[in-house]
C-alpha cells in the first residue's frame, strides 16, 4: 500500500467538485483496511464509498480512506428465497444488476441510485414505495476502536427514513464492509403503484410487469428526469421529503389547496420536497455555473466548475425561502464536508 499525496477527489464525488485530499489510498481487502487504520501517523481519516451522497467544501486535510472492497456472494438459497452478501466497494446500481440477471428479486425498484452497496444502510437509501430495509437482513461493520468486525442486524440499524443508528448514535464509529440480503426467486412482490411506474410500464405496452420490467421502468423514469452524474455533477436528491403532523399539512392546505402529500401515519403525512422547492420558484433556476435542475427541483447541479460552498450556499437559501413560505422546514440529505 501506498499513500498518495495531494490528490484530487473530482472522479470521487458525484458532484464532480474539484478539491484536494492532502492524503489518499484505495483499500481493496479487508486485511489493507485494518492495516492502514493502524497507521498513527494520521490521526484524522476520512472513509470514503461511492462519493454520490456528500458535498465537499474545501480541501481535505485528512486522510482519505477509499473503500473499494469488492465481491458478491450467494450465501445461500432455496426454492424461494436467496440471501445474498455484497462487499462495500461494490456499485448500488450494478449490484441490482447483477441481482436481476439471476432473477433475484426485491431491489428492482432502487434501480439507478447513485452510490455503492456500503453506504446504503447508512441512509436506509429508497425509490418508489421500497426501502433497504425491507431486504436488508445485516451488514457487518469495522469497529474503529477496536478493528474488530461486528455485525448488525435490521432491527440493530434502527432504520428510519433516510436514517440508521450509523447516522446517530454510532455515527464515525464503524465502517461498513458488507450488506446482506435476502431476496426472492419466485412469486415476486411487485410495487408498481408508487410514482409514474404503473404509467411508464403501460407506456411501454407490458400488462404483466417481471422485476426486469419494473427496473427498467424506474430506469426510464429516472432518466427522464434526473441528471446523469456523468454528465452534470449532482447527487441526486439533495433534500429529504419532510414528514410533518396532519394538522400542520392541513393548515398549508388553506393557501395551498394543491399540496400533495403522501400519508406516514394517521397523525403524520409527507410532503414532496420538490413540490415545494418547485411552487417556490427554484426549478430549473441557474446562478452561474450551478443551480437547481430544470426536470426536478431536489437536485442541486454542478454545471462545471462550480464551488462545494456555492452550492452549500445556495442549499440553505433554498431551506429558508421554504420555511419562509411554508413554514415547513427541509433538511439536506447529502454529508456537507
Amino acid at each position: 500500500m501506498q499513500i498518495q499525496h495531494n490528490i484530487s477527489l473530482k472522479k470521487f464525488n458525484t458532484f464532480g467538485i474539484e478539491v484536494n485530499a492532502r492524503y489518499f489510498i484505495s483499500v481493496n481487502t479487508l486485511a489493507e483496511l485494518i492495516e492502514v487504520l493502524k497507521v498513527k501517523d494520521y490521526p484524522k481519516k476520512l472513509i470514503l464509498g461511492g462519493g454520490s451522497n456528500m458535498l465537499l467544501t474545501k480541501d481535505v486535510e485528512a486522510l482519505v480512506i477509499h473503500i473499494n472492497l469488492k465481491g458478491i456472494t450467494i450465501v445461500k438459497e432455496d426454492t424461494n428465497h436467496a440471501i445474498i452478501t455484497a462487499n462495500a466497494g461494490e456499485n448500488w446500481h450494478e449490484f441490482v444488476l447483477w441481482c436481476l440477471s439471476n432473477n433475484f428479486g426485491g431491489l428492482e425498484n432502487m434501480s439507478l441510485i447513485p452510490g455503492n452497496v456500503g453506504t446504503s444502510p447508512i441512509q436506509n437509501i429508497g425509490a418508489y414505495g421500497i426501502e433497504l430495509k425491507d431486504n436488508f437482513i445485516s451488514c457487518e461493520a469495522l469497529n474503529l476502536e477496536n478493528l474488530k468486525i461486528e455485525s448488525f442486524n435490521n432491527k440493530d440499524c434502527n432504520f428510519g427514513y433516510r436514517n440508521s443508528i450509523f447516522k446517530n448514535e454510532v455515527k464515525g464509529k464503524y465502517i461498513i464492509t458488507s450488506v446482506t440480503f435476502k431476496l426472492t426467486k419466485t412469486n415476486h412482490q411487485l410495487h408498481t403503484n408508487y410514482g409514474a411506474i404503473t404509467s411508464q410500464l403501460e407506456n411501454m405496452g407490458i400488462t404483466t410487469p417481471t422485476i426486469q420490467d419494473v427496473s427498467n421502468a424506474v430506469i426510464a423514469i429516472r432518466q427522464s428526469k434526473l441528471p446523469d452524474p456523468k454528465e452534470i455533477g449532482n447527487s441526486g436528491s439533495f433534500f429529504k421529503n419532510p414528514i410533518i403532523s396532519t394538522k400542520a399539512f392541513n393548515q398549508l392546505k388553506t393557501n395551498f389547496p394543491e399540496a400533495p402529500s403522501y400519508p406516514i401515519s394517521k397523525t403524520e403525512v409527507k410532503v414532496p420536497a420538490g413540490w415545494l422547492i418547485e411552487t417556490a420558484g427554484f426549478k430549473g433556476k441557474t446562478f452561474g455555473n450551478y443551480g437547481v435542475h430544470k426536470k426536478q427541483a431536489l437536485v442541486l447541479v454542478n454545471y462545471g466548475g462550480a464551488k462545494g460552498q456555492e452550492i452549500l450556499e445556495l442549499s440553505k437559501l433554498i431551506q429558508k425561502t421554504i420555511y419562509r413560505i411554508f413554514n415547513i422546514s427541509i433538511e439536506a440529505e447529502v454529508n456537507i464536508l
